[in-house]
This record gives C-alpha cells, sequence and structure tokens, in this order.
C-alpha cells in the first residue's frame, strides 16, 4: 500500500534531504511494500514523467526551482536473516528503504563482523551498492553480495551478483547509468538510474570482534595497530565519535551536521598525473580493483592509478572551516570536506559555495574535484 502526499500543501525537496534545500515537488509516494515502489517507479516511465527514487535524502542537493516529477520515497523496513552458519556467517537481506545506520547496529548486536566501521552513515541501504559506501578503510563492497533491482530499461526485476555491479571507488554500474551510456543500455538516464534498487544482500562473518582495522586514524582512536581487530562495539563507538567530530552523524540541532556528508570524493589519478600535479607531501594511497568479489581479504591494486585526499587538497588550496555565509551556506566548522546549510540557505548558495571549493583546488593544483551528490536540476 503506497500514500501519496501533500494534505496541506505541497512537500519540498529541502524537507526530504539532508541539505535541507530544494523547492516543491508536483508528487510525492510512499511505498510501502515492493509492488507499490515498482509500479510507481513504472507507471511513471510509462507516462513519461520525470522520476526521482528517494531514501534518506542524504545524497541529494536539489534545484531551488523544485522536482516537476513523480519522488517516491521506500519506506520499507526489516531485516531478514537468510542463512547462519558457524563458518560460512550469516547472510541477510534489508528492503532498500531500511536506514543503514540500522543495519550497522544491528549487525554490531548480534555478532556479524564487517560493517561497523561504516556506523553513522545517513541515508538508506539501498544506496550503498550504488555508492560503494566506505569509510575508516571499510567498503560495502567487502560484505555485498547480491542487488536485487527493477531494470526500467527491460522493465523486470533482476537479481545482480557483485561481479555484475562493477564496483570502484564510490561508483557502480548502477551509479554509472546515470550518465554512460554502456551502463545505460544505450541512453543514459536521472536523476534516478536505469536500475532502481528492491533489496540488498549481505554476507557477514560470525563474530564480536571487528574486521581488521585498516585507517590509521582509526586505529589512532582504539589505540592499536593497523591490522589488529577489537571489539567491533568499540569499533562502532569509535567511528560514531570520530564522525560526530566532524559534524558526520546527522543532528537537528547542529547545522555543520546539514550536508550531504563529503561534499567531493577523493580524486583518482593516474600515478604520471599525480607526480606532475601533487606536491611530494601529498597523500597518495592506491586504488582497490573491486571490479572481482574477495570476500576475507585485501583486493589489488589498480595498476597504475593513485587516489589523494580531497580534504588535503582542500585545505593546502586555502579553503579554511567555516567559511562562507554564517547564515546561509559555509565549509562546515569541523571539517573541509562537508559543505553546510547554516539555517537559511539556497541551493544555489550551496552550488556558489561548491564553486568556490572547486575552483580554488582547480588554481592550486590543476585538479578537478567532482561532487559526490548526486545534482538535481543544478551544477557546477
Amino acid at each position: 500500500m503506497s500514500t501519496e502526499q501533500p494534505l496541506a500543501g505541497p512537500p519540498t525537496l529541502g524537507e526530504l534531504t539532508t541539505f535541507r534545500v530544494g523547492g516543491p515537488v508536483a508528487r510525492l509516494v510512499e511505498a510501502t511494500s515492493e509492488a507499490d515502489l515498482v509500479d510507481t517507479v513504472r507507471e511513471a516511465d510509462e507516462r513519461g514523467r520525470a522520476l526521482l527514487v528517494l531514501g534518506g535524502g542524504s545524497n541529494l542537493l536539489a534545484s531551488d526551482d523544485g522536482f516537476d516529477g513523480v519522488v517516491v520515497r521506500d519506506a520499507r523496513r526489516g531485516i531478514r536473516t537468510e542463512s547462519q552458519y558457524a563458518c560460512a556467517g550469516v547472510s541477510i537481506t534489508v528492503p532498500a528503504g531500511h536506514p543503514w545506520d540500522d543495519v550497522v547496529a544491528t549487525a554490531v548486536a548480534e555478532g556479524w563482523r564487517g560493517v561497523e566501521a561504516l556506523s553513522g552513515i545517513p541515508g538508506s541501504t539501498g544506496a550503498t551498492p550504488v555508492q560503494n559506501v566506505g569509510a575508516y578503510g571499510q567498503e560495502v563492497a567487502e560484505t555485498l553480495e547480491t542487488v536485487r533491482v527493477y531494470d526500467r530499461l527491460e522493465r523486470r526485476t533482476r537479481t545482480l551478483v557483485v561481479s555484475e555491479l562493477g564496483l570502484g571507488y564510490r561508483t557502480s554500474v548502477l551509479k554509472r547509468s546515470l550518465t554512460d551510456t554502456r551502463a545505460g543500455g544505450g541512453r543514459t538516464w536521472g536523476p534516478t538510474g536505469r536500475y532502481v534498487v528492491l533489496e540488498v544482500g549481505f554476507q557477514l562473518a560470525l563474530g564480536s570482534t571487528s574486521a581488521p582495522v585498516r585507517y590509521a586514524e582509526l586505529a589512532r582512536a582504539l589505540d592499536v595497530e593497523i591490522g589488529a581487530r577489537a571489539p567491533a562495539a568499540e569499533v562502532r563507538r569509535a567511528v560514531l565519535e570520530l564522525r560526530r567530530g566532524k559534524g558526520m552523524v546527522l543532528d537537528d540541532a547542529d547545522p555543520d551536521s546539514w550536508s550531504a556528508g563529503s561534499f567531493f570524493t577523493n580524486p583518482v589519478l593516474t600515478v604520471e598525473q599525480a607526480d606532475a600535479l601533487l606536491p611530494p607531501d601529498a597523500p597518495r594511497f592506491p586504488v582497490e580493483d573491486r571490479s572481482r568479489p574477495v570476500f576475507g581479504a585485501t583486493p589489488p591494486a589498480v595498476p597504475g592509478l593513485v587516489k589523494t585526499s580531497a580534504a588535503w587538497l582542500i585545505s593546502r588550496a586555502g579553503v579554511e572551516r567555516g567559511q562562507g555565509d554564517p547564515r546561509r551556506a559555509a565549509v562546515s566548522g569541523k571539517h573541509v570536506l562537508a559543505l553546510t546549510n547554516r539555517g537559511e540557505a539556497s541551493a544555489a548558495d550551496v552550488v556558489e559555495l561548491a564553486r568556490t571549493v572547486r575552483d580554488a583546488v582547480r588554481a592550486r593544483f590543476g585538479v578537478d574535484l567532482v561532487p559526490e551528490p548526486v545534482l538535481l536540476g543544478v551544477s557546477l
């Protein structure tokens, strides 16, 4: 059963997103079953209506002009355990609309290992394979098993296994269908891609200790060596504390968290580009090859590529925490990678700030930063 809004007036994307900006939507549907979700998507496509499938609204910067189309929110909840064995671990299936951090909290409470460092990330579970969400040395790709989708091109539901997802750093074939005709089946899609995520399947190891800690900042917070394990509950607490310190945990009382989290992805460069553009002390990290599943092992590095830190580039380009309009849009006072709505910002204000940051890095290093959120009706 689905419910339609509005009641007292047209809803706005500002009410539906963590950036708290964006104009009115023409039609809002809340889907409480898979059939409702698929029917709404199919109907919009058949009528040629613009479509936006929305989860937690934590990865979207929407125009002040609003959206003259159908917005459907996935209101489904529940974590289903498919199997659990001492050696093989646990297989779970989660509807796309289920809040992601609740999945992590449940995993830690149940003794399911592998997602504890992904604590505090806002948004829905369905968004995690699209972005190949990652933080503090973990990525969803490490525990992802299957993604069941509605394919808007073929007009049918499909189950995609990890090897079909084309996972990479903050990308997947699901995301690339927005801009890449090969992923889109001969065309591009937007603002929702070719594949609407319905359910996500995960394979998690059993254990109350964490996966090996691979992120230096987290290792220091836990007082352990890189590669060591710690109680998963302690890893979750440490990650939440680190994220709060950067304004990366949603808090209605804290405008420093009124954002889309990290606004820019870490640039991926060829080794030659990095040598030519970056100073010797700039961070350089391997780019992991996620094209094939490697459960329980560190994936190989992609030859010839390195990843550098967007936050490092931004700060070295002269952008400071808190820079901007203290009443409208400003860089977070806690972390330069987050752009925030200080309470009175419009989407145009956020876009102007994003351009300022991007242009500063381009002028200083010759590196183009790529926005991480989906841009709806706006452009840098």
